[in-house]
């Protein structure tokens, strides 16, 4: 006789799970702490409660039993994304052999070796208006640059004392009500503040390049994915802003202008208001330090895709990304600039 024997993949996907009562919240946290998978949003189990859409990234090995789990306890999900890993691996494909041939080269995501090319290229080709300017390395010695144009970096690669973890979250690593809200001081954690303000390189070299030019730069944009949101400070603080007013109508505008042009809707507002309190954000870290005109983009989407948004929405996130800032811009212009007719003594 013949033995066949039978073998089922189970392939990778990211579930969308809304708990309707404290008792589902306590196991979507235990779910997410214990077993093998990764919280897409929000950002740490922690701010997982009633109502609140979660995206739990499930690799196929954990997929029965995580589905079970939810199935046990009356937990119902939707299915984001059946098969991430052709989107991975669709986001790594680049056939080209020059970085920046064709037209679609905005339209790809790219390696950093391509990036490094690309921006000492076109630093090459502009010398008059684009400048790049070494600030530091990275934990693992990359080189760090600014983009200086006349008229972007969750966790890094740095290693813990304990050696089991890797990273810490260099947008809550900044030195401003370090360490106190929405971070944690656990290396295994996604957002790990570090051991102190300022512990890692990016983190300092950007600090440092800003403490450097406090006084000649009035904006500062910090562009992170996904949820598309328009944010400024505070984030550490439910407290209002001293130009609370000015920063709320430039990001209204902002998402006005995207809804009008390209049909796409983004939330605005301070951020402990709009996302979540959290503490060791270089944007507030920035307007503490007097860039008033602070803000972190979020960009596409609101969960279709995720962190694996497909290179084809390249175009339009950048579109909105572009749109935004230079509306941001032309305002924070108007709001700095002496009148044509005022004379300085």
């Amino acid at each position: 006789t013949t033995e066949y024997f039978l073998f089922f993949k189970f392939s990778d996907q990211v579930l969308s799970i809304t708990p309707q009562t404290q008792e589902q919240v306590d196991t979507l946290r235990n779910v997410s702490t214990h077993y093998e998978t990764v919280l897409w949003q929000p950002v740490s189990n922690e701010y997982i409660s009633t109502q609140v859409q979660v995206h739990l990234y499930v690799p196929g090995n954990s997929s029965v039993t995580v589905k079970a789990i939810l199935q046990t306890h009356g937990i119902t999900h939707k299915v984001l994304l059946a098969n991430p890993n052709v989107l991975t691996e669709m986001q790594m494909k680049n056939d080209s052999t020059d970085p920046r041939s064709g037209s679609t080269f905005y339209e790809r995501y790219h390696t950093l070796e391509e990036i490094y090319d690309w921006i000492n290229r076109t630093a090459q080709d502009n010398p008059r208006t684009v400048k790049a300017i070494l600030i530091g390395s990275s934990y693992e010695k990359r080189p760090l640059y600014v983009l200086k144009v006349k008229r972007w970096w969750r966790k890094n690669r740095s290693i813990s004392k304990s050696g089991f973890c890797v990273g810490v979250d260099l947008n809550r690593n900044f030195d401003v009500d370090w360490g106190i809200k929405g971070s944690s001081q656990n290396p295994c954690e996604e957002i790990n503040c570090g051991p102190f303000p300022e512990s890692e390189p990016e983190a300092q070299a950007v600090a440092n390049f800003l403490r450097r030019h406090k006084d000649t730069v009035q904006l500062y944009i910090t562009i992170h994915s996904y949820s598309q949101m328009f944010i400024f400070p505070y984030s550490y603080t439910f407290d209002q802003a001293e130009n609370h007013n000015d920063l709320l109508e430039m990001v209204q505008e902002a998402a006005q202008r995207i809804k009008r042009y390209y049909r796409n809707t983004y939330t605005y507002g301070p951020g402990a208001a709009t996302l979540y309190p959290c503490s060791g954000g270089s944007d507030d870290w920035a307007y503490k330090l007097g860039i008033k005109y602070s803000f972190t983009f979020e960009l596409q989407d609101r969960g279709e895709y995720g962190f694996l948004l497909p290179p084809s929405h390249i175009s339009g996130a950048c579109n909105e990304a572009l749109l935004a800032v230079k509306t941001i811009a032309v305002k924070v212009l108007e709001k700095t600039q002496a009148p044509a007719n005022h004379h300085t003594i």
